[in-house]
């Protein structure tokens, strides 16, 4: 029989100590153990996208990463970013603009799309077309999503959106 490991790190600015097994991934302690299930599974692959979280600082996808593998790291979920108000311009241009649907892309996609607008501050539909390209959605077809995207870049530059 495996035994846990003990780890520490910090989720959404909060302390975390638990004892995982070796094999456990980061999407299914965030959903699990922490009862975090903002972060979705979707394939279990990398692929769709759904559960992607930011670990210190970086876009994953935590279904492919081991929870022990963030041992001393900072993990921050689509609940940590709403309730910090980080994204919340962002959560009401995908609202305003119908980029959801079903919503079940909608935290992994606002995740990413966080993630472009810290490295970019004004990127053209291409680029954020190309930074999504790794969430994927299956209701929307996408240009509602960019025009979110699109809009709150303009506005965070004081531009019209």
């Amino acid at each position: 029989m495996t035994a846990a490991l003990p780890i520490s790190l910090e989720v959404n600015g909060e302390p975390v100590d638990a004892h995982v097994l070796p094999r456990l991934n980061l999407a299914d302690f965030l959903r699990e153990h922490l009862k975090l299930t903002g972060t979705h599974v979707g394939c279990e692959h990398g692929v769709c996208g759904a559960c992607t979280v930011r670990v210190n600082g970086e876009t994953v996808r935590s279904c492919l990463m081991l929870a022990v593998q963030t041992h001393g790291a900072s993990v921050e979920t689509i609940e940590g970013l709403s309730d910090s108000g980080e994204i919340a311009d962002l959560q009401a241009a995908f609202r305003d603009r119908n980029a959801l649907q079903c919503g079940f892309c909608t935290p992994g996609m606002l995740v990413a799309a966080q993630d472009l607008l810290q490295q970019e501050t004004e990127p053209d539909r291409e680029r954020i077309r190309e930074h999504l390209s790794g969430n994927y959605c299956r209701c929307t077809g996408y240009q509602a999503i960019i025009d979110a995207v699109e809009t709150t870049a303009r506005a965070r530059m004081g531009r019209k959106p």
